[in-house]
This record gives structure tokens, sequence and C-alpha cells, in this order.
């Protein structure tokens, strides 16, 4: 067992208490202080050209905000296949403190760009904190999946993004505050920003060590060949890369919003900057809460449902945005805080900006923990490193659409309601390009409204490898209740006529299901239901089958036929025994009769447990051995 299996074996419980652990803590915080410090400069930056531009010459402040944007943005196209490798190849605690230290030097440029009020020098800064982060980000990603277990990983990215955005509003927060003095506070900001980054580089020196994952690489330093290799290495897992493509969509319309609430706060809602930093707070905050909701919705497993949830609550939220800030500046006389809380109307906008951001955090944690689980660790952070291009290639795009966009004499909340808009299309193709994510959404929503679930010994199904799972059979609802409880993907065994039910057999071919017919009835069938399942397992994946062969007619858990045994003896993997609880009754077992005849038998929201044992070898996984401990699990209870 790795060490990140054993801690998180240890030290299940909130995922709060990461930030009590040497092995997250200190890269935590590292990463805060360098997410605020971005922002503080960032937002100084860009609130000082957009309400001071007569401190700097020939500066556009109708289009420097996605200048800024931009600028920041290209480093990611230009150096992130190079930055994966690196931290491919070399220790990423050594990395992060080199980054930290090269955040000195950066901030150093950028005070000197304050304090002369230099636009050039400042925008050179900008591009330099652009490589910063552009270094930073495969070793931000990849150093997770090496100290937290999988169980982990959902927690811990909540956290970490959760962090992001609060370093995020209080950068803003900071910015905005200093940017909003005008000329007097030019030093203030360097130093400001110089301070974070050497409060930064002392807390990296905690660090743990992070062995590299392949030190025997030899760097391409060729970006567009290597760029291009790793965008195929990312490509041979099709739910990691439309991953990838759901992350990098994510940015791009981040990257709308966020570089656009100065434009959008000044000329449609007629405020001054302290509405600025009040429209990010909220974007800031939305996203944190979701983010750290993530792992209570989710199970602590890697919800991969919870990405179309997440997407419906952003077109909704960013449509209604466009509706919720109709009307235009009120005067001349730029609003304050005050002001615009006083009136009702903008608490809409405030609550569309405050939801668009949590749905996007329920968005993108589950899509970040995928790809760290379903990447290999030897071109992990070269995986996040092609995140990284495509992201940037995202907010580029993002960028120029909304420069074109506002030359065209759109208004900003235009811009919003044809980004909500776009978001549903590219939502309709992921999910069209990659069922699963929608197949688990149903999944969870089905689970999250019909019952509630507890799932006792989930740590008894390994992270990784083949095993086979035996359960008993109440329902016609078992395998969605198993398939959404447990944290890895599982091929069902189910029974060749239900796999072949028009529109349904659609869904069952999605989810990988094998069908099976007993030998009197297709025995070519059930030849090839042995091989997938073989195939299955030796491929180091979870299979499901439900020994009883039916759902029980009685509420009794009925002998277990000699299948299973023909399975392991084909294909010797640990046998998981488990056993489901509550489901005799509902509307989906044929308790009083047939099932799914008479809806809510027992009313919604209905109890119900999945115990789940400790492995069997496969010597000892006979049909009686494994019915015996079935049964056991299943108990006295109701099932």
């Amino acid at each position: 067992m790795s060490e990140a299996s054993r801690r998180g074996a240890r030290g299940e419980g909130h995922q709060s208490r990461l930030l009590k652990e040497r092995r997250f803590a200190p890269f935590f915080w590292t990463q805060f202080l360098g997410a605020m410090n971005d922002n503080v400069f960032k937002i100084a930056f860009t609130s000082l050209v957009t309400y001071h531009a007569s401190l700097f010459h020939n500066v556009d402040g109708k289009t420097a905000a996605f200048l800024i944007s931009a600028i920041f943005i290209a480093p990611f196209l230009l150096f992130s296949a190079t930055s994966g490798q690196i931290a491919d190849k070399w220790d990423k605690a050594r990395l992060i403190r080199f980054v930290k230290t090269l955040e000195i030097a950066i901030m150093a440029v950028g005070a000197a760009g304050f304090l002369w009020a230099s636009a050039p020098l400042l925008f050179v800064c900008t591009f330099l904190m652009g490589l910063h982060s552009t270094l930073f980000g495969p070793v931000k990603y990849a150093y997770l999946p090496q100290h937290l277990a999988t169980r982990e990983l959902v927690g811990g990215n909540g956290l970490v993004e959760m962090g992001t955005f609060v370093a995020i509003l209080i950068g803003t927060i900071v910015g905005g505050e200093l940017a909003g003095a005008g000329a007097g506070a030019l030093p203030w900001i360097g130093g400001v920003c110089l301070g974070l980054a050497l409060l930064g580089r002392g807390i990296s020196t905690w660090v743990p060590q992070t062995p590299a994952a392949q030190p025997d690489l030899r760097i391409n330093w060729n970006p567009l060949t290597e760029t291009w290799r790793n965008l195929r290495i990312a490509r041979e897992d099709r739910a990691v890369f439309q991953s990838l493509l759901g992350i990098s969509w994510l940015w791009f319309l981040g990257a709308t919003f966020l570089a656009s609430f100065f434009n959008f706060a000044h000329d449609v809602l007629g405020a001054g900057s302290g509405v600025v930093t009040l429209l990010l707070a909220m974007f800031s905050l939305g996203i944190g809460l979701g983010s750290l909701l993530c792992e209570r919705l989710s199970g602590g497993k890697v919800e991969i449902g919870l990405v179309p949830f997440g997407s419906i609550g952003m077109t909704v939220f960013a449509v209604d945005l466009y509706f919720a800030s109709r009307g235009g500046a009120h005067g001349v006389a730029l609003q304050s805080v005050a002001q615009f809380v006083s009136q009702p109307a903008h608490w809409r906008v405030l609550a569309d900006l405050f939801l668009l951001a949590m749905f996007g955090g329920f968005y993108s944690v589950p899509l970040y923990a995928l790809i760290q689980s379903r990447s290999a660790p030897s071109h992990r952070a070269r995986i996040i490193a092609a995140n990284n291009i495509l992201n940037a290639l995202f907010m580029v795009v993002s960028a120029l659409m909304a420069m074109a966009i506002t030359k065209a004499g759109f208004t900003i909340d235009q811009l919003y309601l044809v980004t909500g808009v776009l978001n549903a299309l590219v939502a309709i193709y992921l999910y069209l390009r990659l069922p699963e994510f929608l197949i688990r959404f149903m999944m969870w929503l089905l689970l999250h409204t019909l019952y509630r679930i507890h799932v006792k010994g989930s740590d008894q199904i390994p992270d990784d490898g083949p095993c086979l799972l035996v359960c008993n059979h109440v329902s016609f609802a078992d395998a969605v209740v198993i398939g959404a409880s447990i944290r890895r993907p599982v091929r069902f065994v189910m029974d060749h006529r239900i796999f072949r039910i028009p529109v349904l057999s659609w869904f069952f071919r999605t989810v990988g299901a094998i069908p099976i017919a007993p030998a009197h009835e297709d025995a070519i069938a059930l030849d090839q239901a042995y091989q997938q399942i073989a195939e299955a397992l030796k491929a180091g994946e979870v299979v499901c089958l439900f020994p009883e062969g039916k759902v029980t007619a009685s509420g009794e858990l009925q002998v277990f036929r000699q299948g299973v045994q023909r399975v392991i003896e084909r294909t010797p993997v640990p046998v998981v025994p488990m056993a489901l609880r509550g489901l005799w009754g509902s509307f989906f077992s044929r308790h009083g009769g047939a099932a799914m005849t008479r809806p809510f038998k027992r009313g919604i929201l209905n109890r119900l447990e999945l115990v789940i044992g400790a492995p069997v070898a496969p010597a000892q996984a006979t049909p009686e051995t494994l019915r015996e401990k079935v049964l056991k699990l299943r108990g006295a209870w109701p099932v």
C-alpha cells in the first residue's frame, strides 16, 4: 500500500483535517499565497487602467482588462509542455521552492513598474507572472495524487479550489482597495506583492519531499512538438481527454466573467470600483462553497455525475444574469457599494453570480479528480500540462471573443447571454461524446431524490486492480444503487433479455454491462459473457454479478448459482461480498407482486444501506461461502 493510501486509510473524516497535516498544509498555503499575489497584482493593475487611466500613457481602458488577461495566459501556451516534463522529471517540492524564488524576482520587477507608473514594465511583469503560474500548474495538480489516497482526492481538490478562490477574493479586495487610492498607493501595491512572494517562499520550505515520477525522462525543449505529444498522451484515455476539454471550457467561461467585471460594473451597472470587488467576492465565495460541497454531494468518491449538474446551473444563472442586469447604467455618478446593495434588483445580480460560480465548483472539482485518478503516474504532470495548454488556448479565445463583441458595440450583459447559451451547447457536445457523465448524473439524481443511502466498508474495495463484486438481488434498481455508491466504475453482468430492451439497450451498452444467458437458452451468448468478464478482470476492472441469477420474489436470499465459481476459476481475483438493505418493498422490488406497477409503495427518501465485506481469496470463494457472507452482511435488516 502506498504512503498516500496508508494515510488515507488512517485519516478518514472531514476534508478539513488535511489542513493539519504536513503532506498537505504547507503546499496548500504556498499555492494560496501565490494565487493571492497573482490577483493583488492583476486587479490593482486592471483597476488602475480602468478607473485611473490618466496615470498611464497610450492605454485603452476599455480593452486593457482583456489585454492583461491575454498576456497573462500567453506563457501557458508557450511553456506548458516544457513545464509538464520538468514536473515529471524532478522532485516537486524542490520545484515549488524554485518557482517561489522566481516569484520574488518577478515581483521586484512589478514593484518597479508600479513605482514608476510604467505600463510596459507592468505588462512584462504580467507575462512573467503567467510564466510563474505555468511552471507551478503541473506541479500543483500532480502533487496531490502522490500525497493523498484516492478517496481523499475529491476533498483535497475541493480544498485547493476553495483556497484558490478565497485567495482570489482576498487578492481582489486588497488589490482593488489599494488601486482605489490612485497614484498615492502605487509604492504600496508593489510592496504588498513583494511581501506576499517572500512569505510564500518561506512557507514552501515545509513542503515534504515528493519524488520525481520519471527521473530518467529526457526533456524535449521544442514546445511545439512536445505540446503535440502531450495532447496525444491525453487523448489515449477518452474520459481524461474529454475532462480536459470540460475544464478548459470552464476556464473560458470563468475568464470571460472575471476579465469583464470592471466594464460590467462601470458600463452596465453604473457602479464604482468597490462594486467590482463585491462582484468578484460573490463569484469567489460561490465557487469556493461549491468546491467544498463536492465532497459531501459525492460521498467522498470521484462523482462525475455532478458535472452535468454543474453545467445546468451555470447555463441557467448565466442567462438569468443577462435579464437581471438589464436597464443600463444609472446616471453619471458611479454608485457606491452601499447605494448598489440598497436596490433589491441588484440582489438578483449578486445571487446569479454566486450561484453560477457555485455550480462551477460542482462542475470543476470532479473533473480534476477524474484526471488525477485515471492518469498514469509517470505521465500525470504532462497531462496536467496538456490541460494548461488547452486552458490557455480557450482563455485566449475567450479574450479575443470578448474584445471582438465589445468592439462590435455589444454590452457586457449581452456577452454573458452569449456565454450562457454557448455553455449549453458545449455541455450537449461533451455529454454526447462521453455519455458516462450524463448516465452518472442520472444515477446520482435518482439516488439522491428517491433514497438516502449509507455505505459501510467502502475501503474494502481496492483502489485499483481487478475484483469481483457479488451482492444479493433485491430489486431492479440494485445496479443503479451500487454503481452510484462505489467510487470505481463497475461493469454489471445482467440478464440478456433485459439488456436487449429497446432504448434501455443504449444505456446498458454505454455503461459497459455484460449480457448473460442460461445455457439452455443461448449457450453461445453464455460463453461470450464469460469471455467478456474474463477480459474485463484481466484489464483491471471491477465486475459485479448477482449470483442468485434473478431478482428475489420473496425477499429471502436465494441459492447462489455455480456461475460465480466458473468466473473465479477462469480468472482468479479477489471476491468482495456485499449486501443491500432497504430495497425490499420499494417500487423496484417484487414485493406484493410484479415490480414497478405500484408507485410510491414506501414513499420517497427511504433509507438504504450498502454493506461491503472483506475480500475473499479466490480459493475460498465458493458459492456456498459467498452466500453465507452476504447473508451475514445483510443481517436482520428488511432487505
